[in-house]
């Protein structure tokens, strides 16, 4: 299954970012952890972070849907 030419389902998509930004979460409260040696300071780092960036790449988003910049015009039918 798969492959080229497959469809992510919206369910899919959203469970990328989230695995992703956990994965993100992890990897810059340990940086912070290791910086500072403490362990509530680097979580709230991580847990801050992870906030602003999904609001940041929400809007991101959303003007990138505006922009024709790169897309390609989809043919009127499909055989």
């Amino acid at each position: 299954m798969g492959g080229a030419g497959a469809f992510e389902t919206a369910r899919r998509s959203v469970v990328k970012s989230l695995s992703w930004r956990l994965l993100a979460l992890i990897i810059t409260s340990s940086v912070a952890f290791a910086l500072t040696k403490k362990l509530t300071f680097a979580a709230e780092i991580g847990v801050i972070d992870t906030a602003i960036k999904l609001f940041v790449y929400f809007a991101h988003e959303r003007a990138w849907n505006k922009i024709d910049y790169g897309r390609v015009k989809a043919p009127d039918y499909q055989v």
